[in-house]
C-alpha cells in the first residue's frame, strides 16, 4: 500500500493501462504540452509521444466522435473532457452513438471507450463550470457511469473502465483531487456495478457517491461520538446500480438519508430512494430523506455556493431529524 492523492491514482491508473495495451491511447484538450488542466497527465506526452497522447482543438463533439470510431475499430481511447459541463457539447456523440452502436448494430461493433471528466462545485467557476450532471448519462441504457469517491477506488475503477468493452464515463470531482488514501501498489481493477460498505453501521444507512461519499464518512465518525452508528454505503457505480447492497443496509438499520452533490428534484437521490421503498418497504420506520445541493444555478460568490452545496452539518441535521422521528414512533 501507498499514501497518494487522488490526482496521483488516476495518473497511475493511466500510465499502467498505456503500458499494459498499446491500444490505449489519450485524447482530449491539453493534456499533452500543458499535461492537463488538473495535471493527471503529467509527463505522458514525453513518455508515450503524440501518437498515444493527442492534444486536440476545443471541440468535444469532433475529439469524442473521433474517439468512438477508434474505439470501433479496435482501439481503446481515454477522452478527457476538462469539465463534465463541456460535455454536453458532445452529448450527440455521447447518447446517440457511443450508448446505442452495440445495440443498434446487433453487437457487430463495441465502443471500449472511456470519457473521463470531473464535476462538482465549490471552486468558484460559476454556474456553467460547477455542475454535476452525472444523471444525464446514468440515465441512458449502454452507458456505464461510475464515481470514485476515494484514491483507492479512482484507480481501480479506471482500470475496469479502460478494460471494458462498453462506453464508461469516469466522473471525477474537484474537491477530491488533492485528498489522500492508501491504495494497493498492484494493479487490480473494481467490478464496475459493485457499491461498498465503507463502514458498517447499525442505527442507520447513509447512501452517497463522489465528494458526498467522502462527507458521509466524516459525518459518520462525527456521530459516533454522540453514540449513533451509522453505516455508509458508497454507490462507486452509478449505472448499472448496485441496488442489493442498498437494501440489504437498510434491511439492517431500518431507515435512511440519502447525500448527493446534484440537484434534488428528479435525481439520482429519488432513484435510489425508490429503490429503497421497492425493496425494503416493508423494513422502513422513517421516510426515506435527501439532502442535495440548492436547486439554483451555483453562484460564484463564495459565501453564497457555500450555502448552496450541500455540507456535512447538512447531513448530520437529517440524521438526527430521521432518527429523532423514529424515536417518537416507537
Amino acid at each position: 500500500m501507498s499514501v497518494i492523492s487522488y490526482r496521483q491514482a488516476l495518473h497511475d491508473a493511466l500510465r499502467s493501462e498505456m503500458l499494459r495495451d498499446e491500444d490505449v491511447f489519450l485524447i482530449g484538450e491539453e493534456i499533452g504540452l500543458f499535461e492537463g488542466s488538473y495535471k493527471i497527465t503529467a509527463g505522458m506526452l514525453a513518455e508515450f509521444g503524440p501518437k498515444r497522447v493527442r492534444d486536440t482543438p476545443i471541440a468535444e463533439e469532433g475529439f469524442t466522435g473521433a474517439a468512438i470510431g477508434a474505439a470501433m475499430l479496435g482501439l481503446r481511447p481515454v477522452v478527457e473532457i476538462m469539465t463534465i459541463n463541456f460535455s454536453l457539447l458532445a452529448l450527440d456523440q455521447i447518447v446517440n452513438h457511443a450508448a446505442k452502436i452495440y445495440g443498434m448494430f446487433g453487437g457487430q461493433a463495441r465502443v471500449p471507450l472511456v470519457i473521463r471528466t470531473p464535476g462538482g462545485g465549490g471552486q468558484q467557476l460559476g454556474a456553467t463550470h460547477s455542475q454535476n450532471i452525472e444523471l444525464y448519462y446514468a440515465f441512458v441504457p449502454g452507458m456505464k457511469v461510475v464515481a470514485p469517491s476515494s484514491p483507492a477506488d479512482a484507480k481501480a475503477l479506471m482500470l475496469a473502465a479502460i478494460r471494458d468493452d462498453d462506453p464508461v464515463l469516469v466522473l471525477e470531482n474537484l474537491a477530491l483531487y488533492n485528498t489522500t488514501g492508501e491504495v494497493p501498489d498492484h494493479d487490480e481493477p473494481a467490478q464496475i456495478g459493485q457499491a461498498a460498505v465503507t463502514r458498517e453501521g447499525t442505527d442507520i444507512t447513509v447512501v452517497a457517491y463522489s465528494r458526498m461519499a467522502a462527507v458521509a464518512l466524516q459525518v459518520a465518525e462525527r456521530l459516533a461520538d454522540e453514540g449513533i452508528d451509522v453505516e455508509v454505503v458508497d454507490l462507486r457505480s452509478l449505472r448499472p446500480l448496485d441496488r442489493d447492497t442498498i437494501i440489504t443496509s437498510v434491511k439492517k438499520t431500518n431507515c435512511a438519508v440519502v447525500l448527493e452533490d446534484d440537484w434534488l428534484t428528479y435525481g439520482i437521490g429519488a432513484e435510489i430512494a425508490a429503490t429503497i421503498s421497492d425493496g425494503a418497504f416493508d423494513w422502513l420506520d422513517a421516510p426515506v430523506r435527501r439532502v442535495a445541493m440548492a436547486e439554483v444555478p451555483l453562484p460564484y460568490s463564495k459565501p453564497l455556493e457555500t450555502a448552496a452545496l450541500p455540507s456535512a452539518d447538512d447531513a448530520i441535521t437529517a440524521i438526527r431529524e430521521t432518527l429523532d422521528a423514529l424515536a417518537r414512533r416507537h
